[in-house]
């Protein structure tokens, strides 16, 4: 018995730190390939397989599948995005499939393992821009972050939780909790 949930143990902490892509779709990333250099050569990776990740900023349903454009941010060990204020630029994803574009839309995070197919070259407001263009192997929709208040105040030493009032609200600071 001791050894069972020892092995659950281990295997919950285990699940805790899994990556938001597949082994099987990581095996084939090539580990090299950066945004920053494959926004400056999109055609000199093309048949590879990147790993990238943002925010979504656009998502059209067309005839050859989900097309959503992507503002790029780094991405932590999990693969989810960070430091969202900052980007390097944008890329085009195609899914060859039906995405929803009210569950995959503005604001929403993601992270796309797909092959670079090279680059596309489309209006951003009035300038053309050069997309990166990749095909979608796998993708995954994070969580959003929704507000939580919670009391900020601590507890003094001298608190008396048998107070028959309770202990006095001053100051509810929110923080984010993933839905």
């Amino acid at each position: 018995m001791k050894r069972f949930f020892i092995l659950v143990l281990v295997l919950g902490f285990l699940s805790g730190c899994a990556h938001a892509i597949s082994r099987g779709v990581l095996k084939e990333v090539d580990k090299k390939i950066t945004f920053s250099a494959l926004i400056q050569a999109p055609n000199a990776y093309k048949g590879k397989v990147a790993l990238l990740g943002g925010i979504i900023v656009n998502t059209i349903n067309k005839t050859e599948g989900t097309l959503l454009e992507v503002y790029a941010t780094v991405l932590d060990r999990e693969g989810r995005p960070r430091y969202t204020d900052r980007s390097e630029g944008r890329f085009l994803a195609l899914y060859q499939g039906f995405l929803d574009s009210e569950i995959y839309n503005r604001g929403r995070q993601v992270t796309i393992a797909g092959t670079v197919q090279g680059e596309k070259t489309q209006l951003l407001g009035e300038i053309k821009y050069r997309y990166p263009y990749l095909i979608i192997k796998e993708i995954h929709l994070w969580k959003e972050e929704v507000p939580v208040a919670y009391d900020s105040y601590r507890w003094g030493p001298w608190y008396n939780p048998w107070y028959p009032w309770g202990y006095p609200r001053y100051y509810r600071h929110r923080h984010h909790r993933h839905r």
